[in-house]
């Protein structure tokens, strides 16, 4: 049964992490993350971007659809939050996870590759459901002109460029 306060000053509780009778920790602690996980300001752009899992698609967002700027977030792993850098990450190229997929092995989903603007540090993203396609596509154009990137990641090149059109925009 959901608990509805019926004084408006009954959710300022919530917010101090007292307990509301009837509620437990655990409820609370799940209402306190997903007020966290509802979006963030893009520190490139200044647009207000959308963490909900329904538009993103990913779980762990930490770009921006409109710009595809970055922030370095995570340290090890994707979602860990631990890095102490937080500066912005430019788009610098896209990539294709690697799958061993058996009858389709060049497949792979797009990932767009950042660049951290202080430590130079590379990271993957995966692409997230409501990133600009012809923004994504933009990159790619743009990492074929630019220098190369000095990493271990394989950066789709010129010979992907039909793989990437269709799978960002379907057959023709």
């Amino acid at each position: 049964m959901k608990h509805y306060p019926a004084d408006p000053f009954e959710c300022e509780y919530r917010d101090r992490g007292r307990r509301l009778p009837g509620s437990s920790r655990a409820g609370m602690l799940r209402g306190l993350r997903a007020q966290a996980d509802d979006g963030f300001i893009c520190r490139h752009c200044g647009v207000f971007v959308s963490s909900a899992i329904a538009l993103a698609g990913v779980i762990n967002r930490n770009h921006c659809p409109y710009c595809l700027w970055s922030r370095h977030l995570d340290l090890e792993r994707p979602g860990d939050r631990l890095s102490a850098c937080k500066a912005l990450m430019r788009p610098a190229g896209l990539t294709q996870k690697r799958t061993q997929k058996r009858y389709d092995p060049g497949s792979g989903e797009l990932m767009l590759v950042h660049y951290c603007t202080e430590c130079d540090r590379i990271s993957i993203n995966r692409l997230a459901a409501d990133d600009d396609p012809d923004l994504v596509f933009a990159v790619f154009e743009r990492s074929l002109a630019a220098d190369p990137i000095p990493c271990e990641i394989e950066v789709l090149d010129l010979s992907s460029r039909e793989l990437v059109h269709t799978q960002l925009f379907g057959r023709e």
